[in-house]
């Protein structure tokens, strides 16, 4: 991705930013959607008054500068839409259906607006790259596996958070948190890394658009049940999801990445409410 020269200093433009994903622990961790709303408002309004204030959107050259107002705008609606609804872990039918409308709402309405209202194409999903995975590639995955394997069940069942997921003891309750733990899963890449990250990108280092968007990851993921030391565990894979997507540009390989750990995940819960169901883990 070219990036297109910034503004305002990133200092200045840090501001806002951090503002609107200061709203995700707002909304996610605090529980306070008024705060959430207010630091959506106050980010917006700062990233309009910068550039107001700041150069012009079109460069002598002629091209087009991102605008910092409307890309954080984006981040702000995707925010705004998923925050309507309570993220706490359910299987029954209504729930399935109330995430399936917001989280993805929470994908196609800021890319709707990006395409069709500001007319750019600032949000992509490069599902492939034409370049084949390496070693290094299928060797991460295996260590996805390995490293989910051994630290996963010591985090679910000595903390007590699986307990933050509903029971599941009946083969249609397990079938159902199979689905929808993958379908968070793959939700997560698509909005946190090909969103998020990727409209702070046009506007930050990446490495410090890296860290804004973990803020929004790892505060959704907290509310989503991730509690106790978790963060421990989620800000270490939120930084490197965003990492190998720099390296990787591929939504496949990110998504590939998260659906494995995902994988143990459930397999975990499963074994969390049914000991001895999967006695294939060392807790």
């Amino acid at each position: 991705m070219t990036q297109a020269p910034p503004s305002a200093p990133v200092g200045v433009r840090l501001v806002p930013a951090a503002l609107v994903c200061a709203a995700a622990p707002a909304f996610f961790v605090a529980a306070l959607p008024w705060l959430g709303w207010l630091l959506l408002a106050l980010g917006v309004g700062a990233a309009l008054l910068v550039e107001r204030r700041g150069e012009p959107l079109t460069g002598a050259d002629g091209s087009r500068r991102p605008s910092l107002t409307r890309d954080l705008s984006l981040i702000a609606l995707g925010m705004l839409i998923v925050s309507v609804i309570p993220l706490a872990a359910e299987l029954d039918n209504l729930a399935m259906l109330r995430f399936t409308l917001a989280l993805g709402g929470a994908v196609l309405v800021p890319y709707l607006v990006s395409r069709f209202v500001y007319r750019d194409r600032a949000i992509r999903f490069p599902w492939r790259t034409g370049q084949r995975w390496g070693v290094l590639h299928w060797g991460w995955l295996v260590a996805v596996l390995v490293l989910g394997w051994l630290i996963l069940p010591f985090y679910f069942i000595t903390s007590g958070v699986y307990q933050n997921w509903p029971v599941v003891d009946t083969p249609d309750l397990i079938a159902r948190l199979f689905v929808g733990v993958g379908a968070v899963g793959i939700w997560d890449e698509l909005f946190f890394i090909c969103t998020v990250f990727a409209l702070l990108r046009r506007h930050f280092p990446d490495a410090l658009a890296n860290v804004l968007q973990a803020v929004v990851f790892v505060s959704f993921l907290w509310e989503l049940g991730y509690r106790e030391w978790g963060p421990l565990l989620t800000i270490p894979f939120a930084l490197l999801q965003g990492f190998i997507f720099l390296r990787t540009h591929s939504l496949a390989y990110v998504v590939t990445v998260h659906l494995l750990f995902d994988a143990v995940v459930f397999a975990v819960l499963v074994h969390a409410h049914n000991p001895g169901l999967l006695p294939i883990f060392l807790v």
